[in-house]
């Protein structure tokens, strides 16, 4: 099983499938391939269930398991999160491989401005996309530049614990959930007894565990969390949602006053089919975006507004980013076509851009073409441009 598990890694792997009745699997490069030929027997898989399960007690009640979260590593293999289930009566295995080194925003190129939010004093932080989209080494990246560069008491709540954060200026302490503290609502409500100054919560699951983290926020605290929702304006409707009817008029008020700052991710494929690149919306709360959501009639003009910010506050959304992943050559413009949010005004601008692009370049007698036509080299892709 390590060998195969090393053999994954060294590839580049995101995630390892396990299941019983078939081949050992995995997520290279966005695509799930297959790593063996040979498929794998429910005796099998439950055995290998067996050696990745951390304590005696849960090994013990192995056939009562059905879905079961935890944390495994192995010396030269690395850190997984894992997650055990029961299909077909038989077990299966998703292991989600974490990175030894805690990652920084360059290397993981996120916009400049995420060094600014991270730097807030107090507010709530929301990362949010869908499973797979790279929250949580954003999350990481955060702590770090937070542990790296300020004087801190940083308090995680995860399941599992992920990226193991060493202490550096600040002092971090990381709970894991079912292990350290019995569940998130538990673990947010003790942490703000723990003299914390700034609170990672893994996931906002629920409307008291939000209801908890924005009393966090009031009270002073910096709360980084995630919700798994595809853009910045769909989050305040889901956090909205999740409280009854009549609450939301207060929760309104309180969420305009508490949220900083949404990133919203999703990673796509690169252009030279080597990795994959982080595409992000980003919106700060503005006194215009407050004013939006207190409103509540007029939260659907928000995206609009982080589009007009982007020069003076360093917001943008999907599409946006999505152009200078396509200008810069770092993915199609087939695969960010598919991304945009509005494909049909993104199309528009893209064809629009590049009809500058080809005015400039005519007029640039003997020079050579601007760097910023490299990302439309895409082929078929560009047949609607022909017109």
């Amino acid at each position: 099983m390590e060998k195969i598990i090393k053999a994954a890694v060294d590839r580049g792997a995101s995630d390892l499938h396990i299941k019983a009745g078939d081949v050992f699997r995995a997520r290279i490069d966005g695509r799930l391939v297959p790593l063996t030929k040979q498929a794998l027997t429910p005796e099998q898989t439950k055995a290998i269930a067996m050696r990745l399960i951390p304590n005696e007690e849960d090994r013990g009640r192995i056939e009562k398991l059905t879905d079961y979260d935890c944390s495994w590593g192995a010396p030269g293999i690395g850190r997984f999160r894992v997650n055990i289930l029961r299909q077909r009566s038989s077990f299966m295995i998703v292991m989600r491989v974490i990175p030894f080194e805690v990652p920084s925003f360059d290397k993981l190129k996120l916009p400049e401005v995420m060094r600014r939010i991270t730097e807030a004093e107090r507010g709530m932080i929301l990362v949010t996309g869908v499973t797979g989209s790279g929250k949580s080494s954003t999350m990481a990246a955060m702590i770090n530049h937070i542990n790296a560069s300020k004087n801190k008491h940083i308090v995680t709540l995860e399941n599992p614990i992920e990226f193991l954060h060493r202490d550096l200026q600040s002092s971090i302490t990381q709970r894991e959930i079912g292990v350290d503290t019995e569940s998130f609502r538990s673990g947010l409500r003790a942490a703000l007894r723990q003299d914390p100054d700034v609170i990672l919560i893994g996931e906002m699951r629920d409307a008291e565990t939000v209801d908890t983290g924005m009393k966090a926020a009031e009270t002073g605290h910096l709360l980084l969390s995630t919700l798994h929702t595809p853009d910045a304006q769909s989050t305040i409707m889901r956090i909205m949602a999740m409280f009854p009817p009549e609450e939301q008029e207060v929760v309104r008020v309180r969420l305009a006053e508490t949220l900083h700052a949404v990133v919203s991710q999703r990673l796509l494929p690169r252009a030279d089919g080597h990795g994959r690149v982080v595409a992000a919306e980003v919106m700060l709360v503005t006194s215009t975006i407050r004013e939006l959501i207190l409103d509540g009639e007029k939260i659907n003009e928000i995206r609009d507004y982080i589009a007009e910010g982007r020069e003076q506050y360093g917001m943008q959304t999907f599409d946006q980013h999505l152009g200078d992943l396509v200008q810069s050559g770092d993915v199609t413009f087939e695969v960010a076509l598919a991304a945009a949010t509005r494909p049909s005004d993104f199309q528009l601008k893209m064809q629009t851009f590049k009809r500058k692009s080809t005015t400039v370049r005519s007029s640039d007698v003997g020079g050579a073409p601007p760097m910023l036509d490299a990302g439309f080299d895409t082929g078929s892709g560009m047949d609607f441009l022909k017109g």
